[in-house]
């Protein structure tokens, strides 16, 4: 792990004042040169838009280390203090910094993914759903390259702010009576195009947080556009389990997703 780096040095846009939580920062983690692949992920961990939850943190970027993959941990702008867009600003410009200094860690710009979990699934499926291709006329180099992730690995992602939303999620990230242009723009199923990166879904049918359907919503709207994906519904699991690592069953998720990151080249 290296010390984090802070996004905007000038600070960031919307930024309410200058305490930790108004920093948005991204952590390196680095793979061993002998097993790195060059490719990259964003880590998104999950919490409602309101913390973020320290399992689907480091750990997973550790994992994505053991995989030959430089896990980058983004701490994003959370409620109540921040709503949206502020949010997917800050996994855009991480994304983009990842890109744009792909030459000082090894990268190659052309394999940064974005992984989260929960809420920050969320925050993943809007950064592969709400992309640009950057500014090339802006002063700042980071700004210029593209913001769309090669690829999404989303576990128990929020994806729907309709039918199957979860409320909290929603409530932090856009209000309670948000326009129903909003809500639309932010239901990511409805965002889906051929443009839009290969995924990866992880959910359980028994989760009571955030329902399964959040998942098949995506796969189907996936499926419609084109995009490849690979879906796996666990019968059984709590919401929020992170590595599984206390479950026979959903501990296999970290092998069956590093397979078919190594199927895009990713994993080694």
């Amino acid at each position: 792990m290296s010390q984090p780096i802070i996004l905007w040095p000038g600070g960031a846009p919307g930024a309410k004042g200058e305490a930790p939580e108004d920093i948005p920062t991204l952590t390196p983690f680095l793979p061993d040169p002998k097993d790195a692949t060059g490719a990259a992920i964003v880590v998104c961990p999950g919490g409602g838009y309101q913390h973020l939850a320290p399992h689907e943190a480091d750990p997973i970027a550790e994992w994505l280390n053991r995989e030959g993959i430089a896990g980058f941990v983004l701490k994003y702008r959370l409620a109540p203090r921040y709503a949206h867009p502020c949010m997917l600003q800050d996994a855009a410009r991480a994304i983009r910094t990842v890109r744009a200094r792909a030459g000082e860690w090894g990268l190659d710009p052309n394999r940064i993914g974005i992984l989260g979990f929960s809420a920050g699934g969320h925050l993943a499926s809007t950064a592969g759903t709400h992309f640009d291709p950057g500014d090339p006329s802006a002063e700042d180099p980071i700004e210029r390259v593209s913001s769309r992730p090669d690829l999404m690995v989303l576990v128990y992602p929020v994806i729907s702010f309709s039918e199957f939303a979860h409320v909290g999620s929603r409530k932090n990230l856009i209000g309670e009576d948000a326009p129903s242009d909003l809500v639309e723009l932010l239901s990511n199923e409805r965002q889906v195009t051929a443009e839009t990166p290969p995924a990866f879904l992880i959910h359980t049918l028994a989760d009571t947080g955030v329902p399964w359907e959040n998942s098949d919503l995506f796969a189907h709207a996936l499926r419609k556009a084109g995009v490849p994906f690979e879906m796996h519904i666990f019968e059984q699991g709590p919401h929020g389990f992170g590595l599984g690592k206390n479950d026979p069953a959903l501990s296999q998720w970290p092998a069956l997703c590093a397979h078919w990151l190594r199927r895009h080249e990713f994993a080694r």
